[in-house]
């Protein structure tokens, strides 16, 4: 069996396709570009079943998905999971974050997992030992920051993260601003990190998701840089609803 898995984001498009649990590619690109991707996969794949998880606008999307005759099921809190949700308000829970918990369930069943998705928002994301999943907590990613203050002050710049390491005290307006940004997520991800290992033994960490790569080499604490992630636990529930 053939599986799709496809991650619709606000500005990008990401596929994975599996056969028999294996990832044998992936993709990510612009919509348009995503909609030619697909006839290309078509052509080389018989795709059997194909899973869309949505944090944008993917009405149109979808559309032409089943026209290219693709059987295609959208995530959603009404979608049958492969593990027991605690959340209080599950109708509420985002379609990303359930993706990511079916990664933790599949790949780390029996074990306390925290998975950390750095994307336009930073999620924190706990399953239990038990495999019940228990919540976690939404923070703005480095990029909403960096806007938040340009747009809400009169006299802040528009500043891009640089790749280069940032020294805690700025010299100028820019690098303070990136020392504010960049270094201060880093302290609320360990610190996060940190209240979960002294609440929790033998804690898996994940850390995913766009500005994963980019945090993972400054974080000091020991966790699995994994950029696929949400596309295992999109193929995880396919087949848990297949099976």
């Amino acid at each position: 069996m053939i599986n799709l898995a496809i991650d619709f984001g606000n500005t990008r498009v990401k596929y994975g396709v599996f056969q028999n649990s294996e990832l044998k590619l992936t993709w990510a690109g612009s919509v348009s570009d995503a909609k030619t991707k697909l006839v290309e996969l078509q052509e080389t794949y018989v795709i059997d079943k194909a899973m869309l998880c949505a944090t944008g606008n993917s009405k149109d999307f979808v559309t032409f998905v089943k026209k290219a005759g693709l059987s295609i099921e959208v995530l959603s809190s009404q979608t049958p999971l492969p593990f027991a949700n605690d959340y209080e308000t599950p109708q509420t829970l985002g379609v990303d974050r359930i993706a990511l918990v079916a990664a933790a369930q599949k790949l780390y069943s029996g074990n306390h997992v925290l998975v950390i998705d750095a994307g336009t928002c930073v999620t924190y994301d706990f399953k239990d030992a038990y495999d019940v999943y228990q919540g976690g907590a939404i923070a703005p990613g480095l990029h909403m920051r960096f806007k938040a203050m340009h747009e809400f002050t009169a006299g802040l710049p528009l500043v891009a993260y640089p790749e280069a390491e940032v020294p805690v005290i700025g010299k100028n307006t820019e690098s303070a601003m990136q020392s504010g940004v960049i270094n201060g997520l880093i302290a609320e991800i360990e610190g996060v990190i940190r209240w979960y290992q002294s609440n929790y033994e033998q804690l898996t960490i994940i850390l995913t998701g766009g500005d994963g790569v980019f945090l993972s080499s400054r974080l000091k604490n020991g966790i699995f840089a994994h950029s696929n992630f949400l596309l295992e636990g999109l193929n995880y529930i396919i087949e848990f609803n297949r099976d």
